[in-house]
């Protein structure tokens, strides 16, 4: 189920896994195939992954198995499970037409988590395995700037949305939307040609869902953000795209601290002040605020 080593190198680029980290894996490598209950359990967890492709919002259960990986896999066993499910997604990425640009970019979000992986805490892994089950699943799709994921409303959107007007019932296909790292500012303009890819990219190859509104749950809709930073600031202008669908009550400080410091669990007192987004999230907590998670939407209409 893994490529051998000598085309191991070349799939972990395509993946945007960081360079340094290639050398080890490939070592690693070794490990996984030479045990043949390590590779029942990497089967397992291809198998877990990919299985029932058509249910949208399934969150395959792998934390258990990949947490029973011998312990000197511990960090990278994720990484052997994302590489040999790759050519199966890939193949479900060509039976719905979906250009190979695309399914490049989406899949490179292993290499970002893993950068944030290293960026945390100096060591090969990956940051958020979980999250990126999406990806490898046919769930969430790198469309310029922003992502998208393929979602339903639940019980509680879903009324909101019906009574602004649209057709909106529990189980109502929508669009998740998030902000990626590293991939430079939010512009309005990259925004705007991002949402204008994802309007023809859902209608050609999901025509059958037409999801009739994204959503986006994140900090950076945290309406506080306005008291810091200007009205023509790129957060700002993107938070004004979106209706409120509630409002959280409880906490979320790490957030923020971690997209924008790397380090979730860095002290108020300890946050650097360079950028006036850095400004605002450290001098907000250290006044003795906190920061919620904002629950956006907006109409998604076909192209």
């Amino acid at each position: 189920m893994l490529p051998d080593a000598d085309d191991l190198p070349e799939l972990l680029l395509d993946l945007a896994v960081p360079h340094e980290d290639i050398n080890d894996l490939v070592a690693g490598r070794r490990r996984v195939t030479g045990d043949l209950g390590v590779l029942r359990l990497l089967e397992e967890c291809v198998e877990e992954l990919l299985r029932d492709p058509e249910e949208v919002d399934r969150t395959p259960e792998l934390a258990g198995l990949l947490d029973a990986a011998p312990a000197e896999l511990a960090g990278v066993f994720a990484v052997y499970v994302f590489v040999a499910a790759a050519p199966h997604t890939l193949a479900r990425h060509r039976e719905r037409g979906i250009p190979p640009e695309v399914s490049r970019h989406t899949l490179a979000d292993l290499g970002r988590q893993m950068a944030v992986h290293r960026r945390r805490h100096g060591t090969t892994g990956v940051q958020s395995r979980r999250w990126l089950v999406r990806h490898f699943r046919g769930e969430l799709f790198q469309l310029g700037r922003l992502q998208f994921e393929r979602a339903r409303l639940g019980q509680r959107t879903a009324p909101v949305l019906a009574a602004a007007g649209l057709d909106a019932l529990p189980g109502t296909a929508c669009l998740n939307l998030h902000i990626p790292d590293f991939h430079g500012p939010l512009t309005p303009s990259a925004c705007d040609r991002s949402l204008a890819r994802a309007r023809e990219f859902f209608a050609v190859h999901f025509p059958e869902e037409r999801p009739v509104a994204a959503l986006c749950h994140s900090w950076l809709l945290d309406p506080q953000l306005k008291r810091y930073l200007p009205a023509d600031s790129n957060i700002i202008r993107f938070q004004d795209r979106f209706r409120t669908v509630r409002e959280d009550t409880e906490p979320a400080d790490t957030e923020p601290v971690q997209f924008v410091f790397g380090d979730p669990d860095l002290p108020a007192a300890e946050l650097p002040a360079r950028t006036s987004v850095e400004r605002a999230v450290g001098d907000h907590l250290r006044a003795g605020g906190h920061w919620y998670i904002g629950r956006g939407w907006f109409p998604f209409p076909a192209r």
